[in-house]
């Protein structure tokens, strides 16, 4: 299930299931030349490394061989957050995500009804239209 994995990442590279998180600055920091005081909240948005050239060149092309081998650099890639503040229910996402894409890929063929569906981002990204698809069973 190695490359099933492969694709639910690059699914969620592509369409994360977190847009990002407030932080706090934990000292003083100068940023792309904006000084940020202690204290202050910040927000980082997951496509801010997602869809970022230098860690994932051509970042609109669907391709799941970016997670072949060791993968992304760390913390170029989180879907899930990273660090101590993981989600703690990644394992149990992964696991049902391979197990959805294996009973579906295993017992149907299917045809998505709607081939030019748009895509829109209300808060997350979502099928304009809920992407209805024909299951038809082997």
């Amino acid at each position: 299930m190695k490359y099933s994995w492969n694709v639910a990442c690059e699914v969620m590279r592509l369409a994360p299931p977190l847009q990002g998180a407030f932080r706090e600055a934990i000292s003083d920091f100068t940023f792309a030349g904006f000084s940020i005081p202690k204290g202050w909240k910040l927000h980082w948005n997951v496509n801010s490394t997602h869809k970022n050239v230098e860690c994932f060149p051509e970042p609109e092309k669907f391709d799941p061989a970016r997670f072949e081998g060791n993968g992304p650099a760390p913390y170029t890639f989180v879907p899930f957050g990273g660090g101590p503040r993981m989600c703690p229910g990644k394992e149990y996402a992964r696991l049902e995500m391979l197990v959805f894409m294996h009973n579906v890929i295993k017992r149907f063929n299917w045809e998505n009804l709607l081939p030019d569906e748009k895509i829109i981002v209300d808060p997350l990204p979502m099928p304009a239209k809920g992407l209805p698809v024909r299951l038809l069973p082997h």
